[in-house]
């Protein structure tokens, strides 16, 4: 740039100014702001200081976006409500914000465009619950959302259940509401929160509705009905209702309950039904404000020239069949689909093609109408029977007895095989909802195949109806369930439905209940549960019902020809869940309240049946029963148990086929029969350990041999020593010849001093075996104890007493040798000088001559082979055998015998015989042969005389 140009800027410092503004202002925007700030800035702008000579504010600048919403607030129960639209998803067809204290949740919904031809309403409701809304983040592998959980499967059937029935007739275009929950405080559910923002959106919207509908909850605890109750006093509650209705009609229940009365229920449902009417005068007034002209949508409508030509062509023959109560299922049906077929070739004959694309639906408003009337005019139902009157019912406890619990329940011809499998707690269902408890340790799974109705079909993931009917008949079952504390195991209930005709949820109920006590589960008491039904008459003008009649135990057609399905479980003392649906726009609760009676009296007739069959949780004794053990461990112990990422804990499940549970310092074990359980704490005991009794009867391995004896490890890696003379009955003169290391034993607890060293006996865990009289080898002897704790002579006065008893307890002998650890025995070994040879012998005080008198008054003889390989090599606890003749030396001198020096640390006894105590000194020799062994492995010596 030039010095001439940077003078000329210099000198237009005003002309600078405008350009830069104007440039900064076109750039952002924003012209009205930039020409107000120059404006400001610029010294011709004083003349306009003048307040009177002041120009208007200026309209809003080009390109800024100005959000217009509207907003109601209402108080529901003791909580203040908003319904918000207008400042997000402004380009759904309607979008709605509904909040709650901090939980607020959008629903929005949109429809097609065009032409629809179809026979029913595709309506399709989602629900989700993304985990923002609760500031986590998804603990996925991708850390997204992946497909629909049960719950918001649960929540969008919540919600197409009451919205449904209000569209209008004909209606076929394809709508979808989409509802998620923009966050979330935990403190209330938000799935009554996005019906009611359903409804509102729906009103905001141009698609035809019949609405707007209110949507409550109610709960109720320590007798008090609660509005709207927070996910905490839930957990306190003993009812949690959901309602839905218009302003005077019903659209749909939804019960959880722990035995409520038809009584104390019918005054939940009339208490709910004022609150839940608050809800639509705020929903209309934002109508007002902010909704969108309905539009007109082509309807697609039966002509009445067409009903009434099909009606002359189908009613006879649809009469015949309804009026044959012998026809089953299939023959009914298929004889309604052969006047289906002889309906279409009358019209295609005709020409009639408007009336042949709609011959379907007219021949099924036909036998809608003549089913209908033939219930409400002679009170007969399809398949004759009265109208409070249940099907023909079979129940079967234990079907599979392989399993751990199974039931057959038939009803008419629907039937259900359930089964029941026990877990560890472990095993519980981990929930990732933004509400409610992380995990729920009761599943029961609900399944519906094709085969059951005679069809072809596909099976792929999550079914929103298998879901739901599931859900009931879990909610049904859990209110008799042991609680946690008492019964702490998983439960999972697998209903497969064999054969579908109508009410298979409830014939899941019963099922389950059985199959529950046949697994020996304590359930307090059955639960039954049984669908009633609606068929009615409606003046065609006010709408308002004329004439009905309610029908217990529907059938599948009566549900598909009729106005409500209204399905109701519980036991004989109250309600536990109800799931009520319908098909008109509404239905009178006084209607609904109605039907609870002959509900009742259908469940009980239905409790008889399966009390029958089975009354009480089974007693289970046989060897495939499952076995559940929970033990208290120290966390230390736990950690032991589980080992390094849970390697130890797997490979016991691996080895067992057991399943292992760690919660809060307790252990939990499912087995799948007794010998899996043993094995399972056998495992665990060698692990961690237990403490030690005397008489105890343990398992461990040996790890190491001794000449005296072998070292067993056991309980929880401590070691004991198996004397040589606690192997057998038998005398044993080598260890290795009876035990090897690595070999696993038996054994029992005999003794521990007051360091704890553990003496063990295999011996001990089978009977003694009656000894030959003629075997003199096999003698009884008295039990001594070891040289190194001699006893005096009272002690083994009454040691022989007790010795002499053939019932003499293993734990109450005295402890000989108890060592811990092969280590410590060998310091002990060394200390003692029991591996050292033969001193005390040359360093003897004796005279030779005082040897040989004392010797020769006893006048010993022995004969002369062996005698000198005798002396010259010192027998060892390895070589010493019976009959073997040695020269021993007094080592201890005790009231009734002697204890012997045999040369080489070995030890043997002699007790005196008869009068034949002779005074002895220690180091005095004699010539001995071993006759025995003592049950301690100690020799058992006589003295060699004449004879």
């Amino acid at each position: 740039m030039s010095m001439a140009s940077i003078a000329t800027r210099a000198r237009r410092p005003h002309l600078l100014t405008w350009r830069s503004l104007l440039f900064r202002t076109i750039c952002s925007g924003r012209l009205g702001l930039g020409l107000a700030s120059f404006s400001s800035s610029s010294p011709s702008s004083s003349s306009l200081s003048d307040p009177e000579l002041e120009p208007p504010p200026p309209p809003p600048a080009a390109g800024t976006k100005v959000l217009e919403s509207f907003k109601e607030e209402f108080e529901i129960g003791s909580r203040l409500v908003t319904l918000e639209t207008g400042k997000i998803a402004r380009f759904a067809n309607g979008a709605v914000v509904l909040g709650m204290e901090d939980t607020k949740v959008l629903s929005t919904v949109a429809s097609s465009k065009g032409d629809a031809i179809g026979s029913f309403l595709p309506l399709t409701v989602d629900y989700q619950e993304k985990q923002f809304a609760k500031g986590h983040i998804p603990q996925t592998y991708t850390r997204r959302e992946g497909a629909p959980k049960e719950r918001e499967l649960l929540v969008g059937r919540l919600i197409d259940r009451p919205i449904r029935p209000l569209f209008p007739a004909g209606f076929f275009h394809e709508v979808q509401v989409m509802a998620s929950v923009l966050s979330s405080d935990g403190k209330q559910d938000p799935d009554v929160m996005a019906a009611n923002a359903t409804s509102a959106a729906l009103m905001l919207s141009d698609i035809p509705w019949g609405g707007p509908i209110g949507v409550i909850r109610i709960g109720r605890i320590r007798g008090e009905f609660i509005i709207n109750p927070t996910t905490d006093e839930l957990d306190l509650s003993d009812l949690n209702l959901v309602y839905a209705c218009t302003k005077e009609k019903t659209l749909m229940i939804d019960v959880h309950a722990r035995e409520i009365s038809e009584k104390d229920l019918e005054a939940g449902l009339r208490l709910a039904h004022p609150e839940a009417v608050k809800y639509l005068e705020p929903q209309m007034r934002l109508a007002e404000k902010a909704g969108k002209t309905k539009k007109e949508y082509k309807l697609s409508m039966i002509s009445d020239r067409t009903l009434e030509k099909v009606r002359n062509l189908a009613e006879a023959p649809i009469e015949a069949v309804f009026t044959d109560p012998s026809y089953g299922k299939f023959e009914r049906g298929e004889s309604l689909d052969n006047i289906t077929r002889d309906v279409k070739r009358a019209l295609e004959e005709e020409g009639d093609e408007e009336s042949l694309l709609v011959s379907s639906r007219a021949v099924d408003t036909v036998r809608k109408k003549v089913v209908r009337k033939r219930i409400i005019a002679e009170g007969f139902r399809v398949d004759g029977r009265r109208l409070d009157e249940v099907r023909p019912l079979y129940c079967e406890a234990g079907y599979l007895r392989v399993l751990q619990g199974s039931s057959l329940f038939s009803r008419g011809d629907t039937q259900v095989l359930c089964t029941v499998t026990i877990g560890a707690p472990g095993d519980a269902q981990k929930l990732d909802s933004i509400v409610g408890p992380p995990s729920k340790r009761f599943m029961l799974h609900y399944t519906f195949p094709p085969f059951s109705i005679n069809e072809v079909g596909k099976r792929v993931g999550l079914n929103r109806r298998e879901v739901g009917h599931g859900t009931l008949a879990e909610k049904a079952l859990l209110a008799v369930l042991p609680p946690e504390d008492f019964f702490p195991y998983t439960v999972r209930v697998n209903s497969e439905v064999m054969a579908s005709d109508g009410s298979t949820s409830m014939a899941t109920v019963c099922g389950g209940s059985m199959a529950l006590m046949d697994a020996g589960i304590p359930l307090r008491e059955h639960v039954a549960g049984v669908s009633v039904g609606l068929v009615s008459e409606v003046d065609p003008v006010t709408g308002e019902i004329t004439d009905y009649r309610i029908l217990t135990d529907i059938l599948g057609l009566e549900d598909h020809l009729g106005d409500m399905d209204f399905k109701i479980a519980g036991t004989r003392r109250g309600v536990t869940a109800i799931q009520l649906d319908i098909k008109p726009a509404g239905i009178p609760l006084d209607i609904v309240c109605e039907c609870l009676e002959p509900a009742h009296k259908g469940r009980l007739q239905i409790l008889d049946h399966m009390e029958r069959e089975i009354s009480l949780p089974r007693t289970q004794d046989d060897r495939n029963t499952l076995q559940l053990a929970t033990l208290k461990f120290t966390n230390d112990a736990i950690r032991r148990i589980i080992g390094p990422v849970g390697v130890i804990k797997r490979r016991i499940e691996e080895e067992t086929g057991a399943r292992l549970s760690v919660s809060d310092g307790t252990l939990t074990i499912v087995a799948k029969n007794p010998t899996a359980m043993e094995k399972v704490q056998e495992k665990i005991e060698f692990i961690v350990g237990r403490e030690m009794e005397v008489g105890g009867t343990y398992k461990g391995i040996v790890t190491s041999i001794k000449e005296y004896g072998a070292f067993v490890e056991l309980n929880g890696g401590q070691q004991g020593l198996l004397h040589i003379s606690e192997l057998s009955h038998e005398p044993v003169s080598r260890v290795s010849d009876v035990i090897s290391v690595g070999q696993q034993l038996t054994v029992i607890c005999i003794g521990q001093d007051v360091r704890g060293n553990i003496k063990l006996s295999v011996k001990a865990t089978s009977p003694r075996q009656v000894s030959e009289p003629n075997n003199a080898v096999k003698q009884a002897v008295p039990i001594w104890p070891s040289v190194e704790d001699g006893p005096s002579s009272q002690e083994q006065d009454s040691e022989e007493e007790s010795s002499s008893k053939s019932t003499e307890s293993y734990a109450s002998r005295a402890p000989t040798i108890l060592i811990r650890s092969a280590a410590e025995c060998e310091e002990v070994e060394k200390s003692s000088g029991l591996l050292e040879t033969l001193k005390n012998f040359k360093s003897s005080k004796k005279s030779v001559s005082s040897i040989e008198k004392r010797r020769s008054q006893l006048k010993p003889t022995f004969s002369g082979e062996g005698d000198e390989e005798t002396e010259k090599e010192a027998p060892t606890a390895k070589n010493l055998k019976l009959g073997m003749r040695v020269t021993a030396k007094v080592h201890k001198v005790l009231g009734r015998g002697l204890v012997l020096d045999l040369g080489n640390g070995v030890r043997g006894m002699y007790r005196f015989e008869g009068e034949g105590k002779v005074d002895y000194e220690v180091g005095d020799p004699l010539r001995v042969v071993c006759t025995s062994f003592s049950s301690k492995g100690v020799p058992v010596m006589s003295l060699l005389n004449d004879d």
